[in-house]
């Protein structure tokens, strides 16, 4: 049976769906200013993975990732390239989409933009005044009333006598409490609004996710998950908003994944260590970070570096060249068969990434001893799942655009021909020149072939 670690309970638990065999997961997506970082890449590729082993597992899975865009960042940006929010929020999605293409991220089921769904925050908002969770404030913005919510840091194992102002909330003098939260903004002048029963204004940050949860998974569903940094305050806040509004349980089981570090220290533009995955994806190759993400645990810290991004390239080098050569027929996997039922088990372990590649690395080394189809099959197939190994060898080894404007093919002819007429001298020369660009030379009964050193 699939075990989840649900951090709402802090502990490793069978997983039951609310319906059988259908499974409703809700991720927080993107906030959509500017382009898409490593940590970005981390939530996407682990979802990702976590959806495709569900549907793996035979569930029927309604997957939503939300996309923010409006937001103070998103207002500000858009003002400092005075252009308009929605030219600035497009062109940003549009590079996400690019993004996650080529880390081979199989798009959401529905992907719901907070500007398409505030009349839902609205009636949210609604509820929680007339309930007693929320109150207008002298300023116009609606707050929450944290204190009204018994259950208040369940989550985040965080206490009310714990939180103090100016640590992790707002300090803001119209509040009741410096505890609470905005659900409404009141409309400063020049910024983009709706109308509302408070006046003009805009949604707050948290009840973005839980109006649009609500609406296009239902009040409880199955899984909520996210980044590590989103437990506390935003997913706390979403809990508190969305059961005090419905009386219910949100979400049964909470997913975070952990932070990307860089070179052991925090990711942060202020120590210049900051990275977008399309400055990293100028030096690796998509499915070698993709590798790189899934090699490490979810929940665990992942450690960015050219040295482990090196490692993971060599690794999943390996697991290619095994391929090399090799029909691999289509068929379905025997999860009987030893090896299809370890992978399973690290699987169905909390998405247990790291044991379920060894299983690659397994099956990989059997190839290379006996160059079996059923065993290439099996590789292939099981990698799949992780959305890994479905390129041509030949296509990954050799990448694009490796070599500049040298002609590769027709250097390796010429090094072949002076090898021939024993001009070893210039057969070596031809070798240092396709090694100088990155290319290495692979010399076997079949021919030569190269690969991306």
């Amino acid at each position: 049976m699939l075990k989840l670690h649900n951090t709402l309970t802090r502990s490793k638990q069978d997983f039951k769906p609310i319906q059988p065999n259908k499974v409703r997961m809700y991720v927080c997506g993107m906030t959509v200013y500017d382009f898409c970082h490593l940590g970005h890449a981390r939530v996407m590729v682990v979802f990702d993975m976590v959806a495709r082993w569900l549907r793996a597992s035979g569930y029927e899975v309604t997957y939503v990732r939300n996309i923010t865009d409006i937001d103070d960042k998103i207002i500000k940006r858009a003002s400092e390239n005075n252009e308009s929010i929605q030219s600035l929020t497009q062109r940003f999605i549009e590079a996400m989409d690019e993004d996650s293409a080529k880390l081979g991220i199989i798009r959401p089921d529905i992907e719901p933009r907070a500007t398409e769904h505030v009349q839902g925050m609205l009636d949210m908002i609604s509820q929680l005044i007339a309930k007693d969770f929320a109150y207008q404030a002298d300023n116009g913005d609606v707050f929450y009333k944290v204190r009204s919510f018994n259950d208040y840091g369940k989550l985040s194992g965080k206490t009310l006598d714990d939180l103090r102002a100016g640590e992790r909330v707002d300090v803001d003098g119209h509040k009741h409490d410096p505890l609470d939260f905005v659900l409404w903004k009141s409309a400063k002048a020049g910024e983009p609004y709706w109308e509302s029963p408070w006046g003009n204004g805009r949604p707050g940050w948290h009840i973005e996710c839980s109006a649009m949860s609500a609406e296009l998974l239902g009040e409880h569903f199955d899984i909520h998950g996210g980044g590590q940094d989103l437990q506390f305050p935003h997913h706390e806040n979403e809990i508190a908003q969305s059961e005090a509004t419905h009386g219910c349980t949100m979400a049964n089981y909470w997913l975070h994944n952990g932070f990307v570090r860089v070179d052991d220290e925090k990711m942060s533009k202020s120590l210049g260590n900051f990275f977008t995955i399309r400055e990293v994806l100028e030096k690796y190759d998509p499915e070698v970070v993709r590798f790189f993400i899934l090699r490490a645990h979810y929940r665990s810290p992942l450690n960015y570096s050219d040295k482990h991004l090196d490692d993971a390239k060599a690794s999943l080098t390996r697991l290619y060249t095994a391929l090399r050569g090799v029909n691999v027929p289509d068929i379905e996997i025997d999860w009987q068969q030893p090896q299809a039922a370890k992978f399973k088990s690290a699987m169905d372990d909390d998405f247990n990434t790291p044991e379920a590649l060894a299983v690659l690395f397994e099956l990989a080394n059997d190839l290379n001893k006996d160059k079996s189809d059923q065993t290439a099959a099996l590789l292939k197939q099981l990698a799949s799942i992780v959305g890994l190994l479905q390129r041509d060898p030949e296509a990954f080894m050799q990448g694009e655009d490796v070599g500049g404007e040298l002609d590769i093919d027709s250097l390796i002819t010429a090094r072949i021909a002076a090898k021939k007429s024993k001009d070893f001298a210039e057969a070596d020369r031809i070798r240092k020149t396709l090694s100088d660009a990155g290319i290495v030379l692979e010399d076997t009964a079949q021919g030569t072939t190269w690969r991306r050193a």
